[in-house]
C-alpha cells in the first residue's frame, strides 16, 4: 500500500489535519455542515453538552451530544473550494491513519447533513419553508478534477441543451443525495423536495446583475423549466453539489437541507430569516437524534 506524501496530506505539528485543525477523536460519525461560522454556536447551543471546540480560519467545529446522539457541527465557509477542503479532510480523519499515512483497510462512512440558507427559484417554493435537495446540480466543475462514475451523463446533456450552455463554461453535473438520509425528511409537510443548483458565485453565476452585464440574461428562466427524474430545480446556493459528489465518491452519505429566505421568482425576501434558520436547525437535530 502506498504511503501518502507529506505534501499531499499536510498535518499540523500536533498531528491534526491542516485546515480543519482536527484529530480523528475530535469528530462524531454524524456531521452537520453550515456555511457561516457564527451558525456553529446556533446549532451547538441546543446540545446537551459540548465535548470539543476548535477553530482555524473559517473552519469552526463543535462536537457534543444532543438527546444522546453524538454530533459534530462544522462551518465550511462559502463556496465549492472550501467544500473540497472540508470533505477531503473529514474523510482523511476517519479513513487514513494519520501516523502511518496509509489508507485504512476498513473504511468508515460518515453521515453529512448540510444546514444552509438558499433562494427559491420556483413560485411554489415558499419563503420560510425548507427544501431538501434530492439531487445537487453543479455548475462549478469540481467533479471533473477527479475520476468518477457518478454523474448522470444523459441528464447533463439534456440540461446543457435545455439552457443552451455557453461552451466556455464548466460542464454541469447532477448527483443524487443519500436515499437513506432523505427518507428521514421527505415525508414532512414543511419540506419541499427538488434539485438544488450549486453555483460558483452569488451574483453573475446566479443570474444577478448590479453593474455588470450577464452573458446569459435568461439563465434563471431556463433553469426553472428544467426537469430531471420528476424533479425541478427548486433553489440555488453554493455548496450542495460538491458535498454530494465528494460524499458519493468517498463512500459517505450526504443530504442538504435548505432554509428558503428568498424567492427569485417572486422577488421576495424573508422578514424573519433568523427564525426560519433556527427552525431548520431544531428540525434537523430532532431528526438526527433518531438515527
Amino acid at each position: 500500500m502506498k504511503q501518502i506524501k507529506e505534501s499531499e496530506l499536510i498535518l499540523n505539528p500536533d498531528g491534526s489535519v491542516y485546515h480543519l485543525n482536527l484529530k480523528p477523536e475530535d469528530i462524531a460519525e454524524t456531521i452537520i455542515t453550515v456555511g457561516d461560522q457564527d451558525r456553529v454556536e446556533k446549532v451547538s447551543q441546543h446540545f446537551d453538552s459540548i465535548l470539543f471546540e476548535a477553530q482555524k480560519r473559517e473552519f469552526k467545529t463543535h462536537t457534543g451530544f444532543y438527546k444522546g446522539k453524538k454530533l459534530t457541527v462544522i462551518s465550511t465557509g462559502i463556496g465549492i473550494d472550501n467544500i473540497d477542503i472540508v470533505m477531503n479532510e473529514l474523510d482523511a480523519l476517519v479513513n487514513i491513519d494519520l501516523k502511518t499515512r496509509l489508507v485504512r483497510d476498513k473504511l468508515k462512512s460518515l453521515d453529512i447533513i448540510r444546514i444552509g440558507t438558499s433562494g427559491g427559484i420556483q413560485d411554489y417554493v415558499e419563503l420560510d419553508k425548507f427544501v431538501m435537495g434530492k439531487a445537487g446540480l453543479g455548475f462549478d466543475g469540481l467533479i471533473h478534477y477527479y475520476q468518477n462514475e457518478i454523474t448522470h451523463s444523459k441528464a447533463t446533456q439534456g440540461l446543457v441543451k435545455h439552457i443552451d450552455l455557453f461552451k466556455s463554461k464548466a460542464q454541469p453535473y447532477i448527483v443524487e443525495c443519500s436515499d437513506r438520509l432523505a427518507e428521514m425528511f421527505e415525508e414532512e409537510i414543511q419540506v419541499t423536495s427538488g434539485i438544488t443548483a450549486t453555483n460558483i458565485g452569488f451574483y453573475g453565476p446566479q443570474g444577478r446583475t448590479l453593474r455588470l452585464s450577464l452573458q446569459d440574461k435568461d439563465f434563471l428562466d431556463k433553469l426553472t423549466t428544467f426537469e430531471y427524474n420528476g424533479f425541478k430545480v427548486t433553489n440555488m446556493e453554493m455548496e450542495t453539489s460538491a458535498i454530494y459528489a465528494l460524499a458519493k465518491m468517498l463512500g459517505h452519505h450526504a443530504l442538504s437541507m435548505n432554509a428558503i429566505i428568498a424567492n427569485r421568482s417572486t422577488g421576495e425576501f424573508s422578514k424573519n430569516p433568523k427564525t426560519v434558520i433556527d427552525d431548520l436547525i431544531k428540525f434537523t437535530l430532532d431528526k438526527l437524534s433518531k438515527i
